[in-house]
This record gives C-alpha cells, sequence and structure tokens, in this order.
C-alpha cells in the first residue's frame, strides 16, 4: 500500500492546473492497481453549466491521470511520460455531480513493450459510475 499526496503526485505526472484532477492516491501496487480520489466541488469549473455534472470527458481524463501514476510507478517506466493512446471502450451508467468523491481504480491488464491496458472503474458512494478501457503508450520524458 503506498499513500500519495497532491504534491507527490505532480513530481510524477506532468499535468498541472486547470487540468489536474487528482486529489489523492490511498492504495498503488505498482504494475497491478491504483485506487484514487478526486473531489468534485460545486466551485469546479469543469462542471457542465447548469447541470452540476462533471462532463465524461473529464471523468475520463481523471481515470487516465490515475493510470498514468500506476503506470509510471512501474519500475519498467520510471522516469518516462504516458499518454492515453485509446478508449476501448467506456460505459457512462450515473452522473458524477457536485459534492461527490470520485474513487477512482484501475487494474493494470495488459503490458507489451511501451504500451498497455488497463481496465477502470470511476465509483461515487461505492456504486459504479463510469468503467472504461484504457490503452497507454509510453515514451521517453522529454524535458523543455
Amino acid at each position: 500500500m503506498m499513500v500519495m499526496d497532491t504534491q507527490t503526485i505532480q513530481e510524477l505526472i506532468p499535468n498541472r492546473y486547470p487540468i489536474f484532477y487528482i486529489d489523492r492516491v490511498t492504495d498503488l501496487v505498482p504494475d497491478q492497481s491504483i485506487t484514487a480520489e478526486r473531489y468534485v466541488s460545486a466551485t469546479d469549473e469543469t462542471l457542465a453549466p447548469g447541470t452540476w455534472q462533471l462532463p465524461s470527458t473529464l471523468i475520463i481524463e481523471t481515470l487516465a491521470q490515475a493510470a498514468s501514476i500506476l503506470i509510471l510507478k512501474s519500475p519498467q517506466f520510471a522516469g518516462k511520460t504516458a499518454y492515453l493512446a485509446s478508449i476501448g471502450a467506456a460505459d457512462f451508467l450515473q452522473p458524477v455531480t457536485a459534492g461527490s468523491i470520485m474513487e477512482l481504480r484501475v487494474d493494470m491488464t495488459k503490458v507489451r513493450a511501451n504500451m498497455g491496458i488497463v481496465a477502470t472503474q470511476a465509483l461515487v458512494d461505492g456504486q459504479v459510475a463510469v468503467t472504461a478501457e484504457l490503452h497507454f503508450i509510453v515514451s521517453p520524458q522529454v524535458n523543455a
């Protein structure tokens, strides 16, 4: 079990405000799985106007960020950058609204050389809101 705060996460992935969505990692087993959280606030500028719902594209991006943390904590990908390559499948089962704590669960399912697949879930109050299969590519880190 490995717990990570915002600062530690930002040392690992390149995302920054306003596109940094992971608040906390509550469990991480390198090369296997991660559980993380995103706190969806009523003051969150990413909520769809008038609906108080998090757009589906941003839920996928949040899941991809959690997946990036898992991928980059793998010894084989340390010091590199992970990119979302494609979405194999996604099911949106219920909305994620303001005031929610979105629990993100990601399991590594397949890795080959510099690419792989993760199975993801976003849960709210223990209920699955979104499932998605995400495909990723890892490349050397580019320093600006």
